[in-house]
């Protein structure tokens, strides 16, 4: 596939007359144009140099876009940053304050125009003397005042003209046509006042003939709707930029046994790099030297980091919390899973709801219809013995009525009213087609950690072994657990905070190498970790390893405590579910929706939060990759809603016909998604 970029266009008939014209190009298989970032994605072996004459022949440019590389080679990725950083200034938006500019002024001058055309010839307001009861000066000075702000919107016109010879007519040639014919037969009466002595029949022609306020009105109006369009493009765009600026730009390496600093473009499979804690990883890569707990919510959405250590994979854009890692590079550029999710983001983009199909073949018909239909009813009056100048005003008004100002001005307007609506219920909309696909979802597909669960680890159970007690077991795990960084050991400190557990201060704390720690405690010896860890150490008593094990089938983690070589106990952490999940859950399921869980954790984990919350279906330790797969299979079965919070949930959010973000998710979720829950709980999307 093949991404090119598209300029000229300005409305959805534009990119319907391109998607027309490359589609009738030998080798084009699929074309899709996206009116929202310029681009326009071919499938196909068509050669490039005929897409770009087809699109150019239809009244507009294009040129090449950047590959996203689907099988990117070394070459390919020697300059993967700065194709990202191409990408990102490629999505700045530059439109919104040329608008912005261009309404300001285009107001500025149009209330002097109405003060003129309603203030003082329907209301009496004062003019100058010189133009007191002066019809033709005051027709002179509307003119002038209305070729102004045509000037001032001049894209209107060169857009609207270029595309109707090239016969393909689009919205803007609607909005030029509506106020160029208005001016041009306002011009024909101003040259008629100047032949007309009666000042009664001047008067007539001044008040009833003159259109300079509707030539000047119609490209004004237009450009608010425009305006607001281009907010809204803006903050749809900024999903991708985020997602390029979390890329990694360097990367350390080992090169005949020193450290050296590169750019990520640098780093080729077989590279050996090093990464400290804190660290973001730069390629996907195997661990061969060293353990650490890597946070890879960026992937799969999963608040608590995996552990990791040699022969274990990891990917691009992940974080490495703790320990220090060296890792020879398997895929780098834009071969890494964090490369594909930008792709699929990008892809996703791109492609057109059913709707918006049919708009676009509404648009391609709607503007030759109104022409057509002007040209006949001028004509029609002509043949009817109707005066040519009466016959003229039909055709005109046939075409101001018709011109798009709804299209441009009301939509927008409406959504920026339903949006208020929905705020003050902590409900953003984005979009109407938002609102109106959320109320047809017969499937909610829902991400687990962050949506369904609150998205951090908490303390769920403890457990002390024989002849240790609660108090002393939380005494132990405060003071072994308190020096450490992990997030799991954070849930413990912050419960026996809550609580107010006192400890004595731990000395030679330590985090060792296979998912554990050791601490002294006064005299006593403590270690700390998970079950495999501890029985790797030490014995442990069935009843210790059967809780563990029942602890971790229901999707907890447990850890197990030791003093001086005996094992004191288990306390158990977990991603705790949202008090409202499962109500929410079940009322959608009253309402005929069907509810699914796409997460990244584990099978047994997976089940045990999908039976506790009542969902119907669980899919469990899925990709990116597998969620925008999984949604667009589910949208064979009804329209599909996606609920998430991650950045891995991105690309299945636009895949959704609908995509809902918690508020509390990351900035790239919310831009991806059509509606926000700002209060971050189901029962909002209920």
């Amino acid at each position: 596939m093949k991404e090119y970029l598209v300029s000229g266009m300005s409305c959805a008939a534009c990119s319907a007359r391109v998607e027309k014209a490359v589609s009738k190009v030998s080798g084009v298989d699929k074309v899709s144009v996206s009116l929202l970032t310029n681009s326009m994605q071919v499938t196909g072996d068509a050669v490039e140099s005929d897409i770009i004459c087809a699109v150019e022949k239809a009244g507009y440019g294009a040129s090449v876009k950047n590959s996203t590389g689907e099988h990117a080679s070394s070459e390919s990725a020697d300059s993967y940053s700065k194709r990202l950083s191409a990408s990102a200034d490629a999505l700045v938006d530059r439109t919104t304050p040329v608008l912005v500019k261009r309404l300001v002024i285009s107001v500025a001058i149009l209330l002097v125009l109405m003060y003129i055309t309603m203030g003082h010839n329907m209301l009496g307001w004062p003019v100058p003397s010189f133009l007191n009861h002066n019809h033709i000066g005051l027709a002179l000075v509307q003119m002038l005042l209305a070729l102004l702000i045509m000037n001032v919107n001049k894209a209107f016109f060169v857009s609207g003209f270029r595309s109707l010879l090239h016969g393909a007519p689009n919205m803007d040639t609607l909005v030029s046509l509506g106020s160029g014919v208005s001016f041009a037969w306002s011009l024909f009466v101003l040259f008629k006042l100047t032949a007309i002595g009666d000042s009664e029949v001047q008067m007539d022609w001044y008040h009833n003939k003159l259109y300079f306020e509707s030539a000047a009105m119609i490209p004004a109006l237009i450009t608010v709707g425009k305006t607001l369009e281009s907010f809204s493009k803006g903050k749809t765009t900024h999903a991708l930029k985020s997602l390029f600026k979390m890329a990694p730009k360097t990367a350390v390496l080992e090169r005949d046994g020193k450290e050296i600093t590169v750019s990520v473009d640098e780093v080729k499979p077989g590279d050996i790099f090093l990464v400290y804690p804190g660290e973001s990883i730069p390629a996907d890569g195997e661990i061969i030297f060293g353990s650490t707990a890597v946070d890879e919510s960026a992937l799969t959405g999963e608040s608590i980091p995996a552990e990791k250590e040699v022969g274990d994979r990891i990917s691009a854009a992940t974080i490495n919390t703790s320990g220090f890692i060296k890792a020879r590079a398997t895929r780098v550029g834009e071969d890494t899973s964090f490369s594909q999710i930008i792709k699929l983001v990008s892809q996703a983009s791109g492609d057109k709801a059913p709707i918006a199909k049919v708009a676009d073949k509404v648009s391609g018909i709607f503007v030759p219809a109104v022409i057509i239909t002007a040209i006949l009813v001028t004509a029609i009056h002509m043949f009817a013995g109707t005066d040519i100048s009466a016959a003229l005003e039909y055709g005109i008004s046939v075409l101001v009525v018709s011109c798009p100002c709804a299209l441009g001005l009301a939509t927008p307007v409406a959504v920026m009213v339903a949006n208020g609506v929905g705020a003050r219920n902590g409900i953003l909309f984005k979009t109407g087609e938002a609102l109106e696909n959320a109320g047809k979802t017969k499937i909610i597909a829902l991400d687990k950690t962050g949506t369904i669960t609150e998205g951090s680890p908490a303390v769920t159970d403890i457990y002390p072994a024989e002849g240790f007690t609660k108090d002393t077991l939380l005494s132990l795990a405060y003071a072994a657990e308190k020096m450490s960084e992990h997030p799991l050991a954070s849930a413990v400190v912050s419960f026996c905070d809550e609580l107010g557990v006192t400890a004595e201060p731990a000395t030679d704390f330590k985090a060792l190498t296979g998912s554990g720690v050791f601490a002294k405690v006064g005299d006593a010896e403590v270690y700390a970790g998970s079950l495999n860890f501890i029985t790797g150490k030490f014995k442990a008593e069935d009843d210790i390893i059967n809780t563990a094990t029942d602890f971790a089938s229901l999707g907890k983690t447990p850890l197990v405590f030791v003093k001086d070589n005996k094992v004191a106990g288990i306390i158990a952490v977990a991603d705790k579910m949202k008090t409202d999940s499962p109500s929410a859950i079940r009322e959608m399921a009253g309402m005929g929706i069907k509810a699914v869980m796409l997460t990244g954790d584990n099978e047994k984990t997976a089940a045990a939060v999908g039976s506790a919350a009542g969902i119907d279906k669980v899919y469990a330790q899925v990709l990116p990759e597998d969620k925008n797969r999984i949604v667009t299979e589910l949208k064979k079965d009804g329209r599909v809603a996606m609920i998430g919070d991650g950045i891995n949930d991105a690309p299945a959010l636009v895949a959704a016909d609908t995509g809902i973000a918690i508020g509390a998710g990351t900035d790239v979720a919310i831009d991806s998604a059509d509606i926000i829950l700002m209060n971050s709980s189901l029962t909002d999307a209920v």
